[in-house]
């Protein structure tokens, strides 16, 4: 009988100490998927992205600086379309100053709305006082635009050296603002501005092909 009793007694303290070395954990609530985590449990957070660098003002700078420039330079293209009525008696060279004149007095008021636009100031374009600009005192570099002297020199001539020289002096002109154009669009930041993209595109691509109509007339008039 004593046997027995310590034999229950024994498996009692037996099975007390199994349970006791459970592994840890086990038998403990699963967590819930929508727990908030814990500070142990949460990822180590990502740092934040830098600021980026504000771009804004150095674009709209190079989009205002070239827009002042090649208003002064159509100023000047249109102070030498203003001598070929009195000065040339072709009919193929008056037409085509009347299509510069054109172009450019429409360039120049599309360039006017667009600085108002953004609240730019606007200069005044002024074709008469353009034909005493010094190209030193332009907003920006000005290639092709020419000298007072030569603007006198282009005044003073008539008939057929009248011609040669316009044209001359306009291809030039034409030229230098292809090379503004390429300046321009080389700028970091610059040509971000839709309409003002499409402008200078269409700058480019229309005095080329006036470049081209002026060689020709050029290479008409050295034919006997």
């Amino acid at each position: 009988m004593v046997a027995a009793a310590l034999a229950v007694i024994v498996g009692s303290l037996v099975g007390a100490g199994c349970r006791s070395a459970a592994p840890a954990g086990e038998g403990a609530p699963a967590p819930r998927p929508d727990a908030q985590p814990t500070p142990q449990m949460a990822a180590t957070p990502e740092p934040a992205p830098a600021p980026r660098a504000e771009t804004g003002r150095p674009r709209r700078a190079a989009d205002v600086e070239f827009v002042h420039g090649m208003m002064a330079h159509h100023a000047q293209a249109l102070a030498m379309t203003a001598m070929v009525p009195s000065r040339s008696r072709r009919d193929d060279l008056r037409a085509l100053g009347q299509r510069i004149e054109v172009s450019q007095r429409d360039e120049i008021a599309l360039m006017q709305r667009w600085l108002t636009a953004r609240g730019e100031r606007v200069p005044s374009v002024d074709p008469a006082h353009a034909h005493h600009m010094d190209p030193r005192q332009m907003p920006m570099a000005m290639p092709g635009m020419l000298t007072a002297a030569e603007l006198q020199r282009l005044a003073d001539a008539q008939g057929a050296a009248f011609d040669r020289l316009f044209l001359q002096s306009m291809i030039r002109h034409h030229e230098g603002a292809l090379t503004m154009v390429a300046e321009y669009l080389a700028k970091p930041g610059a040509g971000q501005d839709t309409e003002l993209f499409r402008f200078a595109s269409d700058v480019d691509a229309d005095q080329r092909a006036e470049i081209r109509r002026m060689r020709a007339l050029l290479d008409a008039m050295a034919r006997p």
